[in-house]
């Protein structure tokens, strides 16, 4: 026998070995079940010939046994989603001198990614997020890596230049503590497809260089990277670009509209100031965009209506000319990465396509990640929090497959478009805090997926829309901050006025009532305004007529005179009387 797949079961306890040595298994899956305890220390006298050996989800513990590394045919190893410790043993990283694939993500590893002293001159596949690692050793250098993963790791310092003289394709080292400058040995990465050094404190500005023609995704984002927006990201054929929650300033420049494959764009939290260039309509595979929390002027360009929306592109996880490695979990066999590994495709790097796998984007009130199939079918706009004036394009309506649009803290003015009525697939609109006026669609009631809805401090007035549908399930907070508005969920209640109008009359009705309460900001200025003026208007009189300013003294002498004679007879003198008896 030369496999034995065992995956996907419910076997439990400890892992017992055969009671003879099975020289022939070639392949052993045991993956996704309940196994316990450590790994036997005679897994490898059990199995001396394997090839591919997975573990992988299960609840192994302790320690890698060291005596792994007599396994020297070994070329696929999965030891993923256990609860691993300690570092990986040095004769493991010398003696398994055949190791293509190494995946040891989701356990609690520490110490360096691979041992300083380490034989892995064939491995090109590396896994280790998800653990305690510390260190990026030099002698990683020495294995032929095309997809190195350490993301969510310990590790500190700065990214080691040596890196951009390795085969690299894919690069995750995501949510560590690296600080510094990119390095400008990056620039030699020339197949990378996927570079993410997200969560980080990487500092400095992105090397001009970087040019990596191949590239698909950059995820840039919660660092503290400054300067104009990267030129080097120029005619890439980029999917995805991130570089949110940054320092980068100066303005979107119009080559954006070069980047014809992008799907994905994040440059919220930044200082970017100017308008929205028009490029950006010349993406027409965007499905996510996301320019919140910068300095943007001007209008919001009409030209977005003509963006499909329909959703990220799904990858393909595996075919034979095409091999996706998900993340994070690897979801091929191991039959068929044993394939692909022996095929010729594997020697020529051409079987990598990194796909968009995590996005977060600002929704339904707070921030969320979306991944999975989730992502495939989302897409969305969120230009909030910026200084975008005029009024919201009609067009915008033509958008009938956006599932989040949000356009909130803003200066928008103007009525809320009828043509969102057409915004059939629309879950979440945010309008609130702008200057729209005028009333409510009462088409709104239409959109029967919406499920956030905020509408709160503009200048909206009338009837809020009928409470049916979705649109029943929404609180005064939707509505709060704009005092011509009545109706439910308002404690206002609208007279008869306000009922649907059925005649002409009711248009006349309808701004009877609108002006039929007041309106106490307005109160409030004027009456300050009409205090401010009275006390104006005697200072002048006062000061140009000296007969009335000496009456007014003489008057003001005389009040306070006959205040401090009234405090003494009736106060000082009963009460000093009082202490003497």
């Amino acid at each position: 026998m030369e496999s034995l797949l065992l995956s996907y079961n419910s076997f439990g306890g400890p892992l017992l070995l055969p009671s003879r040595h099975m020289r022939n298994l070639l392949e052993l899956d045991i993956s996704n079940n309940n196994l316990e305890g450590f790994i036997p220390y005679e897994t490898a006298r059990s199995f001396p010939s394997l090839e591919f050996l997975n573990l992988s989800t299960n609840n192994f513990e302790g320690n890698i046994p060291s005596s792994l590394g007599y396994m020297t045919t070994l070329s696929v190893l999965d030891l993923s989603n256990n609860r691993l410790s300690g570092e990986i043993p040095v004769h493991l990283a010398k003696g398994c001198h055949l190791l293509n694939f190494l995946r040891l993500s989701n356990n609690f590893l520490k110490g360096p990614v691979l041992p300083h002293q380490n034989n892995l001159n064939q491995l090109e596949y590396l896994y280790s997020d998800n653990n305690g690692f510390i260190e990026i050793p030099p002698d990683l250098s020495q294995s032929p890596l095309i997809v190195l993963n350490v993301s969510a790791n310990q590790l500190v310092g700065k990214i080691p230049a040596f890196m951009g003289n390795m085969p690299l394709m894919v690069l995750y080292m995501a949510d560590n503590h690296l600080e510094g400058p990119i390095p400008i040995e990056f620039c030699q990465l020339i197949d990378l497809r996927l570079l993410d050094l997200s969560e980080n404190n990487i500092t400095g500005a992105v090397p001009s260089c970087f040019n990596s023609s191949p590239i698909k995704s950059i995820r840039l984002s919660k660092n503290r990277l400054h300067g104009p927006f990267p030129t080097a990201f120029q005619d890439l054929p980029l999917l995805e670009l991130d570089l949110s929650y940054n320092q980068f300033s100066g303005t979107i420049p119009t080559w954006i509209g070069s980047l014809s494959e992008l799907t994905v764009l994040l440059l919220q939290n930044n200082h970017f100031e100017g308008n929205i260039p028009k490029k950006l309509c010349h993406l027409s595979s965007l499905t996510l965009i996301d320019l919140s929390s910068n300095n943007l002027t001007g209008r919001i360009p009409h030209c977005i209506s003509k963006l499909e929306f329909k959703g990220i592109p799904t990858p393909t996880v595996y075919d034979t000319n095409n091999l996706y490695f998900s993340q994070p979990t690897f979801t091929i066999s191991l039959r068929d990465l044993r394939m692909v590994l022996k095929s010729e495709q594997s020697q020529n790097l051409n079987f990598i396509s990194p796909a968009v796998e995590e996005v977060e984007f600002q929704t339904k009130g707070m921030s969320l990640s979306y991944k999975g199939t989730v992502l495939y079918l989302f897409s969305g706009i969120n230009l909030s929090h910026n200084r975008l004036t005029g009024p919201i394009p009609p067009e915008m309506g033509n958008l009938s497959q956006i599932k989040v649009l949000n356009f909130s803290h803003n200066y928008l003015t103007g009525t809320i478009p009828v043509a969102f009525s057409n915004l059939k697939s629309v879950e979440s609109l945010d309008l609130s805090y702008n200057h729209l006026n005028g009333k409510i669609p009462s088409q709104l009631t239409e959109l029967y997926f919406l499920a956030v809805f905020n509408l709160s401090y503009n200048n909206l007035s009338g009837r809020t829309p009928q409470r049916v549908a979705q649109f029943a399930t929404f609180e005064w907070s939707s509505y709060i901050g704009n005092p011509l508005l009545c109706g439910e969920p308002l404690p206002r209640k609208c007279n008869a006025a306000y009922s649907p109008p059925s005649t002409p009359r009711a248009a006349v009705n309808d701004t009877e009532e609108d002006s039929g309460f007041m309106d106490m900001d307005v109160f409030y200025m004027s009456f300050a305004g009409s205090y401010v003026t009275v006390v104006l208007a005697i200072l002048a009189i006062l000061f140009i007529n000296p007969y009335w300013r000496k009456a007014w003294f003489h008057l003001l002498e005389v009040l306070l005179t006959s205040s401090f004679y009234f405090v003494v007879d009736n106060l000082v003198r009963p009460v000093r009387g009082f202490l003497r008896v």
